[in-house]
């Protein structure tokens, strides 16, 4: 597969997570560790039918343990950093921090064989990454209090773990894509425990949030991990880092033109920073 079509595959995965928030909405009061789930069970479904119509059965699955570690533990443990910080922080400050990862990967990026990262490629992790502060905080700006330190390292370490997973999984790309079956499926196991721990059970309640919660497992926690996979193992991760910064400013769009909120000179003003921003990471003179 080219680099170019890699990528592409990536970008896709950026898009399906734009629709992450929209989805959530209209999936009613399922709590998160539940969706998450239940999204991963769906994801397992995918993945499996995906093995059996191929005809290699489960063997994409025998792989060693480092394999299923960082598998598991980039897919299931973002979800376990990124709720934790939500339930011991103020929600603006903890998404802030946890999208750290794309300035991450592009930094991580120049540990890799063969890569190496350049200014163009830090100033537009920078830029892009001014976008979605801007979208995040609507321009009001942070306030960090230390009596929410540890949600504070709860987003930090969300941030750290999807980068590295992201990042060393390009170390893996022997590994096939149709391994990630079997990370989520264990990564809903894991989440199942969680839920069953930390929450009260809460099912969708009518049609609307059954089939939000159907797209969330089919897209956003269910195709995007396949074909993210397939961008950082053999697409520009730069970019593909880079290009993650539109995931919020499309989220935002997306909530928007479904009714949940009022367009602002921030939505704008972020798209560009974005925009502006990926094209900075991919220019090549």
């Amino acid at each position: 597969m080219s680099e170019l079509r890699a990528t592409l595959f990536g970008i896709g995965a950026i898009l399906l997570w734009s629709l992450l928030a929209l989805l959530t909405a209209m999936s009613g009061d399922v709590p998160p560790f539940q969706l998450t789930a239940i999204c991963f069970a769906i994801a397992t479904i995918i993945g499996a039918v995906a093995l059996v119509q191929s005809g290699a059965g489960f063997a994409p699955l025998r792989q060693p343990w480092p394999v299923w570690l960082l598998g598991v533990g980039g897919l299931f443990g973002y979800h376990f950093f990124y709720f934790t910080a939500l339930r011991n922080a103020p929600p603006v400050e903890a998404g802030l921090i946890a999208y750290l990862w794309p300035l991450l990967i592009i930094l991580f990026s120049a540990l890799l064989p063969g890569e190496r990262l350049l200014t163009r490629h830090v100033i537009g992790g920078l830029v892009g990454l001014s976008g979605a502060y801007l979208i995040v905080t609507k321009g009001a700006g942070l306030a960090l209090d230390p009596a929410h330190t540890f949600g504070y390292a709860m987003a930090a370490a969300c941030a750290l773990t999807w980068s590295s997973y992201s990042v060393l999984s390009r170390r893996f790309a022997e590994v096939p894509s149709a391994a990630v079956t079997g990370f989520c499926a264990v990564a809903a196991v894991l989440a199942t425990f969680a839920h069953f721990g930390l929450e009260t059970t809460q099912w969708p309640t009518t049609p609307l949030q059954w089939m939000a919660t159907l797209g969330l497992g089919l897209g956003p926690v269910g195709l995007a991990f396949y074909i993210w996979d397939i961008g950082v193992k053999r697409g520009n991760i730069q970019l593909l880092g880079s290009a993650s910064y539109a995931a919020p400013v499309l989220s935002t769009i997306a909530l928007l033109l479904a009714g949940f909120g009022a367009f602002t000179w921030h939505v704008a003003a972020a798209a560009l920073l974005v925009t502006l921003g990926a094209v900075i990471a991919s220019w090549k003179g």
